[in-house]
């Protein structure tokens, strides 16, 4: 299971960005939830999910925007759920604070953390995430706009009609952002995260969710 502690950065001095994000996040991946997205402090928010791609997705959707930093803890979580991600609990969560303490001393205001022995491979896998996350800095905002194109099902064709651009511009432009390189970079990083899940799941001990 994944779970991703999301914290605003510099709340006092903010409007407050929880509530928007929280209905965002619920908008966009709302299948990918078995709870909903809640704010669990003032400026902080938790998701929880059992799909890799939906978690790595979160993640980097949040730190899209420079208001948040990102804590991603992978491990096992007390079955049955309860009716709030509030009341969970789990090895998972203890992670992913874990995590959440991390980012604040990290240039890509993200790290993941692995309950148990899984602490090498999250590392490993953490760097390429804040790989992927490097290369998006560099993306203008015509890149982020073909992107989000490009994400809600839109062909390259389409994505230049609409924005009335040649279909060469508009393939300059993808070019430009890498961002056939960014969609099998997220799908390559999904399954990692998705094996890491799983083996550190199953090395958990029972009584650890005694």
């Amino acid at each position: 299971m994944f779970v991703i502690i999301a914290d605003q950065i510099g709340s006092s001095e903010d409007a407050d960005r929880v509530a928007g994000a929280l209905v965002d996040l619920t908008e966009r991946f709302t299948d990918g939830y078995p709870l909903a997205p809640e704010r669990t402090a003032g400026d902080e928010l938790q998701a929880i999910s059992a799909d890799a791609s939906v978690a790595l997705e979160t993640a980097l959707h949040l730190l899209r925007s420079p208001h948040w930093r990102v804590g991603l803890g992978i491990g096992a979580v007390r079955t049955p759920l309860p009716a709030s991600v509030r009341e969970a609990s789990g090895p998972a969560f203890a992670s992913a604070r874990a995590g959440i303490e991390q980012a604040a001393r990290r240039p890509s205001r993200f790290a993941a953390v692995g309950a148990g022995g899984a602490g090498v491979r999250t590392e490993q896998l953490g760097a390429l995430i804040d790989l992927l996350l490097a290369h998006r800095a560099r993306w203008s905002p015509a890149g982020w706009q073909l992107h989000d194109l490009l994400e809600s099902g839109s062909s390259q064709a389409e994505a230049a009609e609409r924005l009335g651009v040649t279909p060469q511009a508009m393939s300059k432009r993808a070019r430009a952002a890498g961002l056939r390189i960014d969609a099998e970079a997220r799908r390559a990083l999904a399954a990692l995260l998705a094996d890491l899940g799983a083996t550190v799941e199953a090395s958990t001990p029972e009584g650890a969710l005694a």
